[in-house]
């Protein structure tokens, strides 16, 4: 089996059984948790730059102000993405999280035309037109638009999108995030302090010991999906993607007991649809370049 598949199935579950993970980290506040979570994820990665003895990437980086604000970008938007992650884990809405994941796809879509210039194909038309009709039911049964969904589906794509184009791979690109990021995350922690906030002061030596954590829990699926990108093709990998929100979903049925009535299920109905009709594109597009080659 090519290996590749490993590493991305490894990455796609880690990802999957976040909510437990942050579950776990209630007695820290989300914001409290974000910071820390920056924090601790950058002390990993410099380990593992430094064992790797890969860090020639680093001064040209920062003799270049483009690619520092490109990145500067992505880190804000990567962040907003976690904390709003975290904070829905916490106030039980996993589910509505899932489906942002699930949304996530159809919004690089819907950006590579908007924003790429890039020509949708017939059958991605009719996708990103399902999945309108999905987001416009979930908002008429519930009285306003699935903005946790949106938001997360919004943040993730347009961080898709800087990284894309962007020079750096996983690792080095992941690594400047969060060292962008960490000055925010100690002086926020400072200013957390100062004001008598102490959620992992406070915290039970295992949450504690969870938060430290949160290092390689936030690095090593990332690890392992840049590294099955460049063994496995991008058709699979597209579909594999759907691995995550689909764990995310079961958990919260599932584990947390979060409602799931009928008009719900209308609305995610229509997103699958229209994840068929997204995937079913890749892999007839896919197959056609392999009859041309």
């Amino acid at each position: 089996m090519n290996p590749g598949i490993l590493y991305a199935f490894c990455a796609y579950v880690i990802w999957g059984m976040f909510p437990i993970y942050f579950k776990s980290l209630l007695e820290i506040p989300p914001l409290e948790v974000l910071m820390y979570r920056m924090v601790w994820a950058l002390v990993f990665l410099v380990l593992v730059l430094s064992v790797r003895r890969q860090w020639a990437w680093l001064k040209p980086v920062l003799r270049q102000p483009r690619v520092l604000a490109g990145f500067t970008a992505s880190a804000l938007l990567l962040s907003s993405n976690w904390y709003l992650y975290i904070w829905s884990v916490n106030n039980d809405r996993v589910i509505d999280a899932s489906l942002g994941y699930f949304m996530t796809p159809l919004v690089n879509v819907l950006l590579g035309s908007v924003i790429l210039g890039e020509r949708l194909r017939r059958l991605q038309w009719m996708a990103v037109g399902m999945a309108a009709i999905g987001v416009l039911w979930l908002t008429w049964q519930n009285g306003h638009p699935p903005w946790v969904s949106l938001l997360l589906g919004i943040t993730f794509g347009l961080y898709g999108l800087l990284r894309k184009t962007a020079s750096l791979g996983t690792l080095e690109g992941l690594s400047l995030e969060t060292m962008l990021l960490f000055p925010l995350a100690v002086v926020s922690l400072l200013i957390m302090t100062a004001q008598g906030a102490h959620g992992f002061g406070d915290a039970s030596t295992g949450t504690k010991w969870l938060m430290l954590a949160a290092g390689p829990i936030t690095a090593i699926p990332l690890l392992l999906f840049g590294a099955a990108a460049r063994l496995v093709p991008l058709s699979t990998m597209g579909l594999m993607q759907y691995i995550t929100p689909s764990l995310q979903l079961i958990v919260g049925i599932w584990l947390y007991h979060e409602p799931f009535g009928g008009a719900r299920l209308i609305g995610f109905a229509a997103i699958w649809i229209a994840l068929g009709l997204y995937s079913l594109d890749g892999i007839w597009q896919s197959w056609r370049r392999q009859q041309a080659s």
